[in-house]
């Protein structure tokens, strides 16, 4: 078979890799927080017989990731916070702490402050951060938490606590399957007095839905492109197995 087929159908492999994580950009694109993907590739050089500096093939290495901040949306939600800058906000997950972008947190009927997924937002003493009932909350721009209970006065505000905010290096975060962030090995990042956060706004998706639709028609005539070569292949291979035969 010709080696002409085996390089087409690598590179529509990868295409169709790169097209996944485009459109689960795109999908994303109302995420609060998301953070864009991109598919990295390397040429491999061809082992083997007939051999050419030309013929190479292509892998894909570890998914990366654009950390480039979204913009700002204001909400006027007690509960929504937006990171000014360089930072990530620390949750308690299943398979342990992990970080994002997004603010927008809630209470459940514990009276724990959650992701929208329920998982605790940990405080920087690593604990869960608990809301007292109908209580009034306020984040301030260091990430303090202060409350003002039903029927209180100004002056019996309550500081409870201060929530996690960290900022390890970009390189040493690790996009899980779940789409959280994580270092490397079960590590916990040390929190960060440095950062600064907005209260009652949000951080919207980093992803250009304009640029989304044209990678993902690139993509779709780059596939085209290969899948003609591998017809072209076959249909010379034919060809010439005919010419062959009437010898």
């Amino acid at each position: 078979m010709s080696r002409i087929l085996y390089t087409a159908m690598n590179g529509a492999q990868r295409l169709l890799q790169q097209q996944a994580h485009v459109t689960n950009g795109l999908a994303n694109v109302n995420t609060v927080g998301f953070k864009q993907q991109l598919d990295i590739q390397r040429a491999v050089p061809l082992q083997g017989g007939g051999l050419h500096p030309t013929r190479v093939s292509t892998v894909s290495t570890t998914v990366g990731t654009h950390m480039a901040q979204g913009a700002m949306a204001e909400t006027g939600h007690a509960l929504d916070l937006a990171i000014k800058g360089e930072g990530w906000f620390a949750v308690q997950t299943p398979e342990g702490e992990a970080y994002t972008r997004a603010g927008d947190f809630m209470v459940n009927e514990d009276s724990v402050l959650v992701t929208p997924q329920g998982y605790p937002v940990l405080s920087a003493d690593n604990d869960v951060i608990e809301i007292p009932d109908r209580g009034s909350v306020h984040f301030s721009v260091d990430g303090q938490i202060t409350v003002l209970g039903a029927g209180d006065s100004p002056r019996d505000i309550q500081v409870l606590g201060q929530i996690k905010l960290v900022n390890p290096d970009a390189d040493e975060l690790i996009r899980g399957q779940d789409g959280w962030f994580r270092l490397a090995d079960g590590q916990i990042a040390a929190a960060d007095e440095n950062i600064r956060v907005a209260p009652g706004f949000l951080e919207k998706s980093n992803i250009s839905p304009a640029e989304a639709m044209v990678a993902l028609i690139n993509n779709a005539r780059q596939f085209e492109m290969q899948m003609k070569v591998i017809s072209d292949s076959s249909t010379n291979q034919e060809r010439a197995n005919s010419i062959l035969s009437l010898n």
